[in-house]
């Protein structure tokens, strides 16, 4: 019975197919695809264009490929350094100038005017103790012109001197990244001293024309020659106290100590006829400090024609051959810049990594 039950339900399941089969429609007939078109058979070769190519040398890669660089000596990223370097790289020191300028002039209210003010303080403060106090009024004639001057040398020497010393401490960040001369911070300093010198030019030019003063044309020398001098010892010991500041920090606190002498080694609070009274012959040897002769120049240039009686003054208050001295230390600062040139060469590969 099994078996049976089985068999019959088996056909009937091929029964079902079998309809279903045949009620379905049949399928649509297979169309070939037509055959691809044979490739044109190709050309001659004497059929096509001819072109002719330049022939390509090959003798500089040849050359570049068996040159021997065992011989050339290895040079750090910041080669041709140096002075002449910076001032070839002018764009670049322009840049470092006016960061200086609107580093220190950030935040503030009066910005440039400050470069007036702090002279003129000063000013006051030297010519209340010194002229007022000690009664020097009475001794020196245009007493206030006289140490305006020397106030110009001073101020302008050690800003050089302090900002140039601390300036790759200072910019250290652009100094270990950037391959670049490294003189250029210590002259960027001197530069941005140099334009603070102006304003106070201009005040000192407005006292004078007070008084009477007419420039001429010795006087002008003298002032350039005393600018000169003053902007080389400057920059030479920028140079030199800045990469020894790298070293040994003590330095920026010895430049302090320094700057307190200058201000009573120079004929700035009193005249040079009180050296002279005083010492006699070996009054000369006191010329030799250059920035004593910058004061000196910069008085010849100003006070001397500013006073009632310039000739006396010039003869009793300046010594003879001023102009002469006024060389001779500009030959000295030379090679004081020169020597501050080396040892900052010597010392300018180990800068970076004592940053």
């Amino acid at each position: 019975m099994r078996l049976g039950g089985r068999r019959r339900a088996a056909g009937r399941h091929a029964g079902g197919r079998s309809r279903d089969r045949r009620a379905s429609p049949e399928a649509p007939p297979t169309v070939a695809a037509p055959a691809p078109a044979p490739a044109p058979a190709p050309a001659p070769a004497e059929d096509y264009p001819t072109v002719e190519r330049p022939a390509v040398a090959a003798e500089p890669v040849a050359v570049a490929a068996h040159r021997d660089l065992s011989g050339v000596p290895l040079t750090p990223p910041t080669a041709g350094n140096g002075l002449h370097a910076v001032f070839k790289k002018r764009y670049l020191l322009k840049l470092l100038v006016k960061r200086e300028l609107s580093a220190r002039y950030q935040g503030s209210f009066l910005g440039l005017l400050w470069s007036y003010i702090g002279p003129l303080c000063q000013f006051f403060v030297y010519w209340f103790v010194i002229g007022t106090i000690l009664g020097l009024h009475d001794n020196v004639p245009n007493f206030g012109v006289h140490i305006f001057c020397g106030l110009v040398v001073v101020h302008f020497f050690t800003e050089t001197f302090g900002a140039g010393t601390r300036s790759i401490v200072r910019n250290k960040s652009i100094v270990v990244k950037l391959p670049m001369p490294r003189e250029m911070f210590p002259v960027a300093s001197m530069l941005v001293s140099l334009f603070h010198v102006f304003p106070q030019l201009v005040i000192l030019t407005i006292a004078c024309l007070a008084y009477g003063w007419t420039p001429d044309f010795v006087g002008m020398v003298a002032l350039l020659l005393g600018l000169l001098i003053a902007m080389l010892l400057g920059t030479a010991g920028a140079l030199l106290f800045s990469a020894a500041n790298v070293f040994f920090r003590d330095f920026s606190s010895l430049v302090s100590i320094i700057q307190m002498f200058i201000r009573f080694s120079v004929p700035m609070i009193y005249p040079f006829s009180f050296v002279d009274d005083r010492f006699g012959a070996a009054a000369s040897y006191y010329l030799f400090n250059p920035l004593a002769d910058c004061v000196l120049l910069v008085q010849r240039a100003f006070w001397v024609g500013s006073t009632p009686h310039p000739d006396e003054v010039a003869k009793t208050d300046l010594p003879p051959d001023l102009l002469i001295w006024g060389l001779a230390m500009t030959g000295a600062g030379l090679v004081l810049l020169a020597i501050g040139q080396l040892v900052f060469s010597r010392l300018e590969a180990k800068i970076p990594e004592r940053l």
